[in-house]
């Protein structure tokens, strides 16, 4: 019998697309705790909001998902910014030690999974947009446009965040900002005004991932519970500090998912993921990319 190199060479495709997504889901954590060495596991909880936002907007004025997180990435950014004062007022200010701020971001998650529950209910939700059920044919390569388009955009929006993370004063100042603060001072800029802004950051991403995610699958509250271990095994991997990692890590996770699931099945692909995952780290430590 044949090996069936179509069928792979599509599942190594459709890893690559998911893998897109997975780093526009990652990338705040990547900031948030590879750089600010805080642990948001609220995380997935604001890309959840996005992905209801989205769906609210959508089925009101029927305008497309992604661009309608492009218009509230303001509202993201403003909301990031408040969550750190409150953190930085009850935990880092008062040198409180990280559990008890891991537990500030425990609470976060089902406060807001709690309201998003009343509010909706637990029903998956689902949006509408022209290119959702579209395919792309090259040959025997499937390109579905509903993994595409968030592909291509997260890592347009990645490519972005790097270049601003490492031309700016701004972006150098919040890659220094967790190494060396007396410096950072020296050189007029205040740590916890660049920590501000470098979570705020972090989670204005999260409504784009929220898009992405609502486009590409029917979504409800408890969703986002899925992402959890994964978002900060991708940013482990890829090495702290390290958005190019990030996006390598990924992509690597998101073949060796879509080829599992292809030819062992879907209930293997985590157990195959994590185990990838574990090798890795087990010969490089400090993740793809990491220093």
């Amino acid at each position: 019998m044949d090996f069936p190199y179509e069928l792979l060479i599509n599942a190594v495709i459709s890893g690559l697309l998911l893998g897109g997504f997975y780093a526009a889901v990652t990338v705040g954590v990547s900031i948030s705790f590879g750089i600010l060495d805080i642990v948001n596991i609220a995380h997935p909880a604001f890309i959840i909001l996005g992905s209801y936002i989205a769906y609210i907007v959508n089925q009101t004025f029927g305008l497309d998902p992604i661009l309608t997180c492009v218009l509230v990435l303001p509202v993201f950014y403003a909301l990031g910014a408040a969550v750190y004062q409150v953190y930085y007022v009850s935990f880092e200010k008062r040198g409180q030690d990280a559990l008890r701020g891991l537990a500030f971001f425990f609470g976060l998650l089902f406060v807001t999974e709690v309201l998003l529950i009343l509010v909706f209910g637990v029903d998956y939700r689902y949006v509408q947009a022209a290119y959702i059920d579209q395919t792309l044919h090259f040959s025997f390569v499937d390109l579905p446009y509903r993994m595409l388009v968030p592909c291509v955009i997260s890592l347009v929006m990645l490519g972005g965040l790097q270049l601003y993370l490492s031309r700016t004063f701004t972006g150098r100042a919040i890659m220094a900002v967790s190494q060396d603060q007396l410096a950072l001072q020296l050189m007029a800029a205040d740590p916890v005004r660049i920590k501000r802004i470098a979570f705020a950051i972090s989670i204005a991403t999260t409504a784009m991932a929220g898009a992405f995610l609502i486009v590409i699958q029917p979504v409800e509250p408890s969703v986002g519970r899925e992402y959890i271990g994964r978002v900060f095994a991708i940013c482990v991997l890829g090495g702290l500090q390290s958005l190019p990692g990030t996006v390598i890590a990924a992509m690597l996770l998101g073949i060796v998912e879509s080829i599992t699931a292809t030819f062992y099945g879907p209930s293997w692909a985590p157990a195959v993921s994590f185990g990838f995952l574990l090798l890795t780290l087990a010969f490089r430590p400090a993740g793809l990319l990491g220093r």
